[in-house]
């Protein structure tokens, strides 16, 4: 138990440094793009925020088309800001391209985790669509039962009840006697 601690304490480690790294990456990227004080902060946050949702997205086990393009759009973002302060990118002269990404990053982030977040959930194709009518099926008839077949059900619940300390159950009550479900409930609800 202990190796898995310390294994789960390296990786939460590595991935606080990787997330500190990247952040700055994005910030100095928003810095030199124009975008200063708190609106160079924002953009690692939107940057990271959009990959965590793709991330759940794609691991809740839903639609994960999407949750895909959104994951890989939020990961070019931080792998491309990462890459630019690697010596690739004149702070000092950045391209016009890169501006107008920064500036558009966004809109693009907001209908990303929109969409991740909003999305209806998925269909089940193997559930049988549900009734489209408000009225109520009739309840079907309870069977008649016997006296002695009553009689004969109390005597197996008080065996029961003797044997286990616990009342009988109505899956038991049928096993037990070898009736119908219908049966064992239209006996159960008599004991």
């Amino acid at each position: 138990m202990r190796a898995r601690l310390v294994r789960v304490d390296a990786v939460l480690v590595q991935a606080a440094i990787a997330a500190a790294l990247s952040f700055a990456h994005l910030h100095d990227i928003a810095n030199a793009a124009g975008q200063h004080g708190w609106k160079a902060w924002a953009y690692p946050i939107s940057v990271d925020l959009l990959l965590v949702a793709a991330w759940r997205r794609l691991r809740s086990g839903t639609t994960k088309g999407a949750a895909w393009c959104w994951f890989a759009i939020s990961l070019a973002a931080s792998l491309g800001a990462n890459i630019a302060t690697a010596g690739l990118l004149d702070v000092h002269a950045v391209p016009a391209w890169l501006r107008i990404l920064v500036a558009g990053w966004p809109a693009v982030a907001f209908l990303g985790g929109t969409l991740l977040a909003h999305s209806p959930p998925p269909q089940d194709s193997t559930r049988s669509p549900e009734p489209t009518t408000t009225e109520l099926a009739p309840a079907p008839p309870t069977p008649a039962v016997p006296a002695a077949l009553v009689a004969h059900a109390r005597k197996v619940a008080a065996d029961h009840r003797t044997r286990t300390g616990q009342a009988i159950d109505t899956p038991t009550l049928r096993a037990r006697l070898g009736v119908t479900a219908p049966l064992a409930e239209a006996i159960a609800a008599q004991l």
